[in-house]
């Protein structure tokens, strides 16, 4: 039993030690117009999605999602992540270059709760380029924000029609 604890405790120290060696030696790849390994993409997709689920509490957003509350939060949107995050009517998509990808939320949505858009959007994700947007929004933006994000691939014709550009 002695020396299978001790083969286990070896085993996790190579590991760690292994690990440490080759982020320490410059192995891990960082250029960005290299794609990211599957395991990098999974790991840290999982550890974000992980972080955010821990220290986003859960709360009802205080903004009803009626269509001009909608409208506001889609015009704060278009304004201020419509860049990153692509439109309706931007539909180019180069986030492909970026690491980690920036999520398309008008083609793919989210399954981010409101809340936890909420606390992303007022917070950022380090090392991601998503800042925080608390310093400069209001939570009430930012909840308008996060009212429009969730139903951003179930908007109503009153909502779209009111968000297209004007001509």
């Amino acid at each position: 039993m002695k020396n299978f604890l001790l083969g286990v405790v070896t085993g996790v120290v190579v590991v760690i030690v292994g690990g440490i060696l080759y982020l320490w030696l410059g192995f891990a790849e960082t250029r960005v117009d290299v794609a990211p390994s599957s395991f990098e993409n999974r790991f840290m997709n999982a550890a974000v999605h992980a972080s955010v689920r821990r220290h986003a509490p859960e709360m009802p957003n205080p903004i009803a999602p009626t269509d001009e509350n909608l409208i506001a939060g889609g015009k704060l949107f278009m304004e201020n992540c419509g860049g990153c995050h692509g439109s309706f009517h931007n539909p180019e998509d180069d986030s492909d270059s970026l690491f980690p990808r920036i999520p398309q939320l008008h083609k793919v949505g989210t399954e981010y709760t409101e809340a936890q858009i909420f606390w992303i959007a007022k917070h950022g994700i380090r090392h991601t380029g998503m800042f925080a947007n608390g310093k400069w929004r209001s939570d009430k933006d930012l909840w308008s924000m996060a009212a429009y994000v969730k139903r951003i691939l179930n908007l109503t014709a009153t909502v779209q029609t009111a968000l297209e550009p004007k001509k």
